[in-house]
């Protein structure tokens, strides 16, 4: 696995009661690497990431396109030989940047035909419509619990602390799966939100826990179309960011019947708000006052 942060020498530029100040100082810089995603020796993806739970993110990314639906129907894993450079020593070293992955079902094999270019910025945008998801999708979101909202605000409290990445670059996305009982589950950074997203739900699939339907996603980023479809193709019946939902998002969190929440954003003494895009219904409101 290669590095998570680099440093670099940048120069600094501040004002201070009105007059300028200029220094240099060191600084912790997020590492963006590709991978190059091969399935069944074709070549499928190249995605820039974050290195670091490889594994987990192409099974993620995978079974987010309808290739594989559980952790069986991927024979093997491995990183390719291919991928070597020369560090300062001279000598050759793998930069795991390309992954090989073979699947156990032959219908599977010609797949790769399909092209994908995904990037940090914005995944595989605009390459599915919501029916196409749909269609593609294995599980009916459950809607027989309730959560109080104040459980997802504690949450998402304490998954600002626990980004060390984003705590020594500010540089990076974070994505958790959160049990009902506000338990964080596994959290995964990396520089594309997507790819947290998918390094969450690969843990998930790898762990035989799919479909999600007894935990919450909770992104640190925006709710964008291809998360909000990522969620709803795991089982995910509740989705929370911190930031804020598109406008897609929220007809594809309404088109499966997914709670989506925005603003997620709880202060230390636990206070906090967040805002109700769809599926209020899940939400246990009989506390509310006034």
């Amino acid at each position: 696995m290669g590095r998570v942060t680099d440093t670099a020498r940048v120069r600094t530029v501040r004002v201070r009661d009105g007059k300028l100040y200029a220094g240099r100082k060191g600084d912790h810089v997020a590492v963006e690497e590709p991978l190059d995603i091969r399935l069944n020796g074709q070549r499928l993806s190249l995605t820039m990431r974050t290195p670091g739970h490889d594994v987990e993110l192409i099974h993620g990314f995978l079974h987010g396109e309808g290739l594989i639906e559980r952790r069986e129907d991927v024979a093997e894993a491995r990183y390719c030989d291919g991928a070597v450079v020369e560090d300062e020593t001279g000598l050759p070293r793998n930069t795991y940047n390309v992954m090989e992955f073979t699947t156990a079902r032959p219908q599977l094999l010609p797949v790769a035909s399909r092209a994908f270019a995904t990037s940090s910025a914005c995944g595989v945008c605009g390459a599915e419509s919501i029916e196409a998801v749909r269609r593609r999708g294995r599980f009916t979101l459950g809607a027989d619990w309730r959560i109080d909202p104040r459980v997802v605000l504690q949450a998402a409290r304490e998954l600002g602390e626990r980004q060390p990445v984003f705590a020594r670059t500010g540089g990076v996305h974070a994505a958790a799966l959160v049990g009902r009982d506000g338990e964080i589950l596994v959290v995964r950074e990396d520089v594309g939100r997507h790819n947290a997203v998918d390094k969450v739900i690969g843990w998930a699939l790898l762990e035989d826990r799919l479909p999600l339907a007894d935990c919450f996603l909770l992104v640190s980023s925006r709710a964008s179309f291809e998360i909000a479809q990522k969620a709803a193709l795991a089982g995910v019946p509740l989705l929370a960011c911190v930031s804020a939902a598109s406008s897609l998002a929220v007809d594809t969190a309404e088109a499966f019947g997914m709670t989506l929440l925005g603003f997620a954003r709880a202060a230390d003494d636990g206070d906090g708000r967040l805002n109700v895009y769809t599926g209020e219904d899940r939400l246990d409101l009989s506390a509310v006052e006034g």
